[in-house]
């Protein structure tokens, strides 16, 4: 999206639970015998970006929906619309006005298959354009990551993950967003059996127990199918 490397216009951070307006844009923290008014990430990040127009930064948010997000946004809801780039607001804390710049794209990133977490309500949703991932089994990157580990028998595993994603999209309790992805088999140089079951055994049939907890016979000839791989 940038055209070019450059770490300096990329800001990455990780909502959760506890993450506030104070760490966000601007709050008071401990100094010596008192307090004293500091600037949030977002807030440097934006100052960042307006004291350099023609290029463009973002600021990248993982698991977005753990946060509070009106809590953590506070009166920049309506800053980090479109309509409003460049608009300026008085903020809280400060008093002062500030505005979010038009050069700043927010990427913000969820998994919509996770219960335990709230959605994002509809005032909020407005503001964003939304991209689903699929798993990347059938991208040329995995392909090439699939010939150089050159392994039947993790070509063989693979294809069975595709068919149990079939079955999981199908499925009207749980559908796409809870498919396996591509990220188990990722990272190795050596693919051997040994891996392949650490991730069969402790990673895949636990999740699948997840899911088919109601449904016996499901997960016993899924969990079948996956160890048949493997010849056990």
């Amino acid at each position: 999206m940038m055209g070019e490397i450059d770490e300096e216009r990329i800001k990455f951070i990780q909502f959760h639970q506890n993450y506030s307006y104070e760490d966000f844009i601007m709050g008071y923290r401990p100094q010596g015998d008192g307090f004293k008014l500091t600037n949030g990430v977002f807030y440097q990040f934006c100052q960042m970006a307006a004291n350099h127009p023609d290029k463009d930064y973002y600021f990248i948010i993982d698991e977005i929906n753990r946060g509070n997000m009106s809590k953590i946004f506070g009166e920049l809801l309506m800053l980090i619309e479109k309509d409003y780039r460049g608009t300026k607001a008085t903020l809280a804390y400060s008093g002062k006005l500030f505005s979010v710049p038009k050069n700043l794209y927010i990427i913000g990133m969820m998994n919509t298959a996770d219960r335990s977490l709230a959605m994002l309500d509809y005032a909020l949703r407005r503001r964003f354009s939304f991209f689903e991932m699929e798993p990347g089994f059938n991208s040329e990157g995995f392909k090439a990551y699939q010939e150089e580990l050159n392994n039947e028998t993790f070509n063989t595993l693979i294809e069975r993950i595709k068919e149990l994603n079939k079955e999981i999209e199908l499925d009207d309790s749980l559908g796409s967003g809870f498919c396996i992805g591509h990220s188990y088999f990722c990272g190795q140089e050596i693919c051997n059996e040994e891996w392949m079951k650490q991730v069969v055994y402790y990673d895949i049939i636990p999740m699948l127990q997840e899911y088919w907890f109601d449904d016996k016979e499901k997960l016993k000839r899924w969990e079948n199918k996956l160890s048949g791989v493997f010849n056990d």
